[in-house]
């Protein structure tokens, strides 16, 4: 594959990647803010309020540094750890009757597909045309 069109590819995935998160925060979380809270009172998420601004952080932080490709794989480790929180919060379908469980489990799996791709990140950089590429920190490795 020509490296132009590699190079768009890695841009254009990293978008389609954090959309979601980013529209978390941005269409949800921050204008529906005490809703919010109160759903996660309601599922037994300690100190509502001040998880729902760290998690806005993770998302927000986590999102634009993927997109950008700027400290990547600092951002897709918020990102992972938003994931798995929200996940055991949000989404625990073992917990369910079976008859109730398919809707859950799909949210879990969909996040479990999420959280790989933050750990293909963490493990190889954010791909090219990254502000980590051009500032050599794209072959940095996890020690």
């Amino acid at each position: 594959m020509p490296a132009v069109v590699n190079n768009v590819l890695a841009v254009v995935g990293r978008l389609m990647l954090v959309t979601i998160f980013l529209m978390s925060a941005l269409g949800n979380k921050i204008p529906q803010f005490s809703g919010v809270v109160g759903y996660m009172q309601s599922k037994g998420v300690p100190f509502p309020s001040l998880m729902l601004v760290g998690a806005i952080a993770f998302l927000l932080v986590g999102g634009v540094s993927v997109l950008l490709g700027w400290y990547a794989r600092f951002g897709a480790t918020l990102l992972l750890v938003f994931l798995v929180l929200a996940t055991y919060y949000f989404h625990a379908f073992w917990t369910l009757p079976a008859d109730q469980s398919q809707g859950e489990m799909i949210q879990f799996m969909k996040n479990l597909a999420l959280m790989g791709a933050m750990v293909g990140i963490i493990a190889n950089g954010p791909g090219a045309m990254s502000i980590d590429s051009r500032e050599g920190r794209e072959n940095e490795k996890i020690t």
